[in-house]
């Protein structure tokens, strides 16, 4: 009989650790000690982060180390706090699951890839947040469990238990912290899962450029017959997870992968979907998911044990994480070749930018480190009209490197790769927001099968006056004159005036990044 699991050398000595343990007895442990838990009519684990129920990216700090300090792009996104303050963090993270009598470990890997995968050890106190890891890492087989080893890198969650605002470096009692060099990630004051789940893309968003990979927020498909993979990119709003969901193409992953000398590797074992207004038509495959097995975050419940997923009381931000194998279409092991598209998604509501572009390496590297879209009247308080966003790399809160690190990768891999980049309005056309119309789902879905096709790499192009790159002119099924912004607007000369203003954004937004590139990229945006 083989002795009881310890975390010893990790300086926890609670004698009860229940590791991997099965789906099952997760939920009664979640059940049963935690009140906070409970069960959904269709048998996901329901769960309630407290007060948190988003990421706290003002309080995520990464430790200033001469190891790694010339590697990280320091600012808003990377807050630098010293080793002094990370010991004092991790001391009362320690000491707050010293405290508990029940702790859970969870061991997995980040990344499907065997050759840059990497060991994942949490250590919680609450069994929802060891099921959420469970489905969201890489789950080892019963050999690997056996033969895991020491971890590469450990996450303390002792969400439960906050920060000491007096700590030289905190900002609030809530505390995301990094250390590179002793491989640790603490969480004090916040209890929301995906704080775990986005560390981890952080530490690979750190690793994977050192070895050549690219890390990206994208998600992937495949084709089921010719193996042919693309990337969607998109900041929320612009339909990547919709797009995604594509019935005739197996997926690959739907948030977070990297791109390495061999091909394309999901880094997580599972798939994290806003659940926010989630029905059975809309996203049959996600509504599906969401059943044993499964935990949903801050959601809802009837008193029939139905989720409400119209009520947004607690949270407009709820969620489900569930195994990449509850999706039917998944391809297992999520790995597919070099992809031969790599489509930027973006929702311009300011009505500008065509249905699909064809993009340049420098164009792509451009549009990339830019990663725009736009809110609209009413997604938040406070905006009444189209309001430009950008997000690095779409995942600015993630990078560690400057953003010109991966965009540089980017245009590495897509030219020994002979990839084609494509950017896709999936915004307004004939106006602006209030003037115009969003682009039917269905006219994007016929040009993204055209791209996966092939048949738009050969199409009729003519270069866009404002932003220079080659518009598509003719799609298979999409309206010719659809196709040609300026030419949707009732007054030509009211379109011109908003292109002009929206390149001027793009122009002021890229001064943060030009020095960082070359005169070939920065000479690949609009002309403002």
């Amino acid at each position: 009989m083989s002795p009881p699991f310890d975390l010893k050398d990790h300086d926890i000595t609670v004698a009860s650790i229940g590791r991997n343990l099965p789906v099952a007895r997760l939920y009664e442990e979640a059940v049963r000690l935690d009140p906070e838990c409970c069960i959904a009519a269709d048998g996901a684990l329901v769960a309630y982060s407290g007060a948190k129920t988003g990421r706290s990216p003002k309080d995520k700090h990464i430790v200033r180390s001469p190891a790694s300090e010339k590697d990280v792009w320091w600012g808003p996104v990377n807050i630098p706090i010293e080793a002094r303050t990370f010991e004092i963090n991790r001391r009362r993270a320690k000491d707050f699951l010293n405290t508990r009598t029940r702790l859970y470990c969870v061991d997995g890997y980040a990344g499907w890839d065997l050759e840059h995968r990497i060991r994942i050890r949490v250590i919680c106190a609450r069994p929802y947040h060891a099921l959420f890891m469970a489905n969201m890492l890489v789950r080892p087989t019963r050999e690997e469990l056996a033969a895991f080893g020491d971890p590469d890198y450990v996450i303390y969650n002792a969400g439960q238990f906050p920060a000491n605002p007096h700590t030289e470096g905190m900002t609030s009692r809530t505390s995301i912290d990094l250390c590179f060099e002793s491989r640790e990630i603490l969480l004090l004051g916040t209890e929301y899962a995906g704080e775990m789940k986005k560390g981890v893309f952080t530490l690979m968003n750190y690793l994977m450029p050192r070895q050549g990979v690219l890390p990206m927020h994208c998600s992937a498909t495949a084709d089921p017959v010719s193996g042919r993979c693309s990337l969607l990119f998109g900041l929320s709003g612009t339909g990547k997870t919709t797009l995604s969901a594509d019935p005739h193409r197996l997926l690959v992953g739907d948030d977070e992968h990297g791109w390495s000398d061999r091909g394309i590797f999901n880094i997580e074992g599972g798939c994290y979907a806003k659940t926010i207004d989630l029905s059975r038509e809309t996203e049959p495959d996600i509504f599906a998911a969401l059943r044993f097995g499964a935990v949903l975050e801050n959601v809802v419940l009837r008193e029939d044990r139905e989720v409400d997923f119209h009520d947004s009381s607690i949270t407009e931000n709820t969620r489900g994480a569930y195994p990449v194998e509850y999706i039917p279409n998944a391809r297992i092991p999520c790995v597919a070749g070099h992809p031969t598209d790599v489509i930027f998604l973006t929702c311009d509501a300011f009505g500008v930018l065509p249905p699909v572009s064809r993009l340049t390496p420098e164009q792509a590297m451009y549009h990339f480190i830019s990663g725009y879209t736009a809110k609209v009247a009413g997604t938040e308080v406070g905006v009444v009209e189209p309001e430009a966003t950008f997000s690095p790399c779409f995942g600015g809160p993630f990078l560690v490197w400057h953003p010109s690190r991966y965009a540089g990768l980017l245009a590495e891999k897509l030219h020994r790769h002979a990839a084609q980049a494509w950017l896709v309005n999936t915004g307004w056309s004939g106006g602006s927001y209030g003037s115009g119309k969003r682009m039917k789902l269905s006219l994007t879905r016929a040009l993204i099968d055209a791209i996966h096709s092939g048949a738009l790499r050969d199409a009729p192009v003519h270069r866009d006056p404002w932003f220079g790159f080659d518009v598509v002119g003719e799609a298979p099924g999409v309206p010719k004159e659809a196709l040609h912004p300026r030419n949707t607007w009732k007054d030509p000369c009211a379109y011109d005036a908003t292109a002009q203003r929206l390149a001027h954004l793009f122009a002021e937004n890229f001064k943060t990044y030009a020095g960082a590139v070359g005169p070939e990229v920065r000479s690949a945006g609009p002309a403002a």
